[in-house]
This record gives structure tokens, C-alpha cells and sequence, in this order.
């Protein structure tokens, strides 16, 4: 992972309504190239409606926000600019997909910036071809099911060749198996170097897939750190409504009870924590 900070967030200021209440409330942060985030908090606490300002649909009210080091004026070319690099899944594919079928829908965005129906085609069918999209690629889009409609809205994305992905809740509403194929396909988003931002409320899949944690509240950054930090602090949990990820929890349990010695890593995942336990069998 690169030390380059690719996104930057200063003092950010957003109120929907005339300044009475802050969504965002002098938020500040700063984002790795290459790094996978888990964004978390409450209902509310400003998550949306930063990575709104991250691609340019609202616009803050003061503060500044930079994008490779370069802040961003909200101009029409600097909105374009940002927009084929910065894309964002949002949590209801319905509020994306807007196209008759899905052929239309993922060609769309390269189609619009002037790329050649040639080279469109072949990315689009590369795209169609590597998120398992073939079966319904000329369907209408209204009729899809909840986890191919979410299938599309990542291929609209990816289909740019963005630098920053941003998911908000991507597995919300879908059943297991949709929910492994769209996990599946982060990953192999964050092996191509993509940066990616994640909003989600399961600490189980944050403390094991994210580098770094932020945690909101009230529009602010209440935290920010690694996933072992972040979720180790139990009264800054409770701020922010969420549970001590499952597997630290257990791990630190055995710690205190002398069955694991604490200077062992924190597992990411149960396979780890019973290859210790294992350990001490044998």
C-alpha cells in the first residue's frame, strides 16, 4: 500500500437545512492510495453525505477537499475529472440504474466521455464477462433481482477505470449468495489497486477485511486507526453503537484466561484463532 494520500478531507462543512444542524461538522480526514477503509457510525452521523461530497453530487459549504493533492474547485471540468476517477456505489441500485437494459446501462459512462464504441465495447464485454453479468446482459434493468441490480451498479463503476471505489453498504438487502459475489468482487477491486471506501455496519467483515477504520459521529471523525485500534476501544464503540468485532472478542476472552498468551497477533478471522487454539493441543 502506498503512503500517498490520494483523498483529503479539511474542516468540511454540509447542512441540508440552512445551517440549523451540520451533517458534516469540520470533518477532516485523509485517506492511503491503495488502502481499503471501512467508513462506520449511527444513522446519520454524516457517512453519506461525505461521500457525496467526495464525488461532486453536493458540494460543501465550507472546508476543502482534495483529491491527489489538488483541491477541488466543483468546477464542470474539474467535476468530470473527479467523476471518471472517483465512483460510488450507492446502497439502492435503483437510485443508479437508469438505463433500458443492461448492455445500455454499463456502456454508458466510458460512451459519455468520448471513448470509441470500439474500445467500449470490449471493456464493456470484459466487465460483463468478469462480474458474471452474461445471463442477463440484455435484460431490462428494472427487471433484475436485488443482487444482479447490484451486480450492474458495480460494473457502471468499474467499467471507468476509477482510481476510488466507494460502496455504501453494498451487501444491504441481499441474500447469502449475492452477498459472497459482491464480497468477492472488493476484493479483486482492492488486489487491482483500487482504493476502495466501504460504509458498513458488520464490525465481523470491517476488523477483518479493512487496513484502517473510521469511525463517525455527528459529522465528525470520532476515530480513526487500524482495525485492531479501532475495535479494541470498547466506550468508543459504544459511542458510535457497534459491537467489539466477534473473533477479538473471543480472542481477548482466552488472553485474560490464560489459555492464549496476548503477545500473539490479533486473528482476523476464526480459521486464525483456531490455528492457536490448535497449537496448544499439540
Amino acid at each position: 500500500m502506498s503512503e500517498e494520500i490520494i483523498l483529503k478531507a479539511d474542516e468540511l462543512r454540509f447542512s441540508y437545512d440552512d445551517d440549523n444542524t451540520h451533517s458534516l461538522n469540520g470533518l477532516s480526514l485523509e485517506i492511503k492510495k491503495g488502502q481499503k477503509v471501512a467508513v462506520m457510525g449511527a444513522n446519520g452521523s454524516g457517512k453519506s453525505t461525505f461521500f457525496l461530497c467526495c464525488t461532486g453530487i453536493l458540494k460543501p459549504q465550507s472546508g476543502k477537499l482534495f483529491f491527489h493533492g489538488k483541491e477541488l474547485t466543483y468546477g464542470k471540468k474539474d467535476l468530470l475529472d473527479l467523476r471518471s476517477k472517483v465512483g460510488i456505489v450507492f446502497q439502492d441500485p435503483d437510485n443508479q440504474l437508469f438505463c433500458a437494459s443492461v448492455y445500455q446501462e454499463i456502456s454508458f459512462g466510458p460512451l459519455n466521455l468520448g471513448i470509441s464504441e470500439e474500445k467500449v465495447r470490449k471493456e464493456v464485454e470484459d466487465m460483463i464477462e468478469r462480474l458474471e453479468i452474461t445471463p442477463f446482459r440484455h435484460k431490462p434493468t428494472h427487471a433484475l433481482s436485488g443482487g444482479q441490480k447490484k451486480q450492474v451498479s458495480i460494473a457502471d463503476i468499474l467499467v471507468m477505470h476509477p482510481e476510488i471505489i466507494i460502496l455504501d453498504e453494498p451487501a444491504a438487502a441481499l441474500d447469502p449468495r449475492h452477498t459472497v459475489m459482491v464480497n468477492h468482487i472488493v476484493n479483486q477491486m482492492t488486489k487491482d489497486g483500487i482504493t476502495v471506501l466501504m460504509a458498513t455496519h458488520d464490525v465481523n467483515y470491517a476488523y477483518e477485511w479493512a487496513d484502517e477504520v473510521i469511525l463517525f459521529e455527528s459529522g465528525k471523525v470520532l476515530m480513526q486507526g487500524s482495525p485492531r485500534q479501532v475495535f479494541s476501544d470498547k466506550e468508543i464503540l459504544k459511542k458510535t453503537n457497534l459491537e467489539p468485532p466477534m473473533v477479538l472478542e473471543f480472542f481477548e476472552s482466552l488472553c485474560r484466561k490464560g489459555i492464549l498468551d496476548d503477545s500473539l497477533p490479533a486473528p482476523k478471522n476464526l480459521r486464525t484463532l483456531e490455528t492457536y487454539i490448535e497449537e496448544i493441543k499439540n
